[in-house]
């Protein structure tokens, strides 16, 4: 086993010793619930998750199909917000059914609607740029499977409420945030501020 390799195997058994301590302390003289559910929760999820995806849904039916539909933790919910928010650059109502859904009981007002529509039409690459493999040297394709990394910040609050948290976008040098807002046992897009402007893909620029 190589240094790295330890060091993992050390973090593991350090958060499941924290895991059990906080199981067996806490009661509710002690911890209330939700000061519970934050160290449980950052415990077992770390700091930031990879997704991987073999295709992109096309249609809300196709993302229902994926494991990470039950949105039980927010990172799974900001993965699906990229997903739906590519499926809208080639099929709008899809993209709206989709983003909808992710959205639990407050569904896309008129005017997020037309937010959208303004962004795709400026440049519909941006939500493909969050997946791994992509630049502006290849007009932000990304290849299967696809791969996307879901991360926290420094003070990021993880089992709250409500839970920001950040994709990189290979076409741009600042994070970008997505806010997840939890309804009993599930995590739903709250708002997200994924679609600002990235490079200009090298087939669009003239100056490439």
């Amino acid at each position: 086993m190589g240094f790295l390799d330890d060091l993992k195997k050390k973090a593991e058994q350090a958060a499941k010793m924290e895991l059990n301590h906080i199981q067996r302390m806490a009661t509710p003289s002690t911890l209330d619930k939700q000061a519970i559910q934050q160290k449980v929760f950052s415990a077992l999820t770390g700091r930031d998750q990879t997704f991987t995806f073999q295709s992109l849904p096309q249609t809300l039916d196709e993302m229902l199909q994926l494991p990470e539909i039950e949105l039980t933790s927010p990172f799974q919910g900001a993965a699906l917000t990229v997903l739906a928010l590519c499926a809208f650059a080639s099929n709008e109502q899809a993209g709206v059914e989709m983003l909808n859904y992710l959205k639990g009981p407050q569904p896309l007002s008129t005017y997020d609607i037309q937010f959208l529509r303004d962004r795709f039409n400026y440049m519909s690459c941006v939500p493909f740029s969050f997946f791994e493999g992509t630049s502006p040297e290849n007009d932000y394709t990304p290849a299967a499977p696809y791969r996307l990394r879901v991360f926290t910040q420094p003070n990021t609050q993880l089992g709250g409420d409500r839970v920001t948290l950040f994709l990189k976008s290979s076409g741009a040098d600042i994070e970008r945030p997505v806010t997840l807002r939890r309804k009993g046992d599930q995590y739903f897009l709250w708002e997200q501020h994924l679609l600002s402007g990235i490079r200009t893909p090298k087939s669009a620029d003239p100056w490439a």
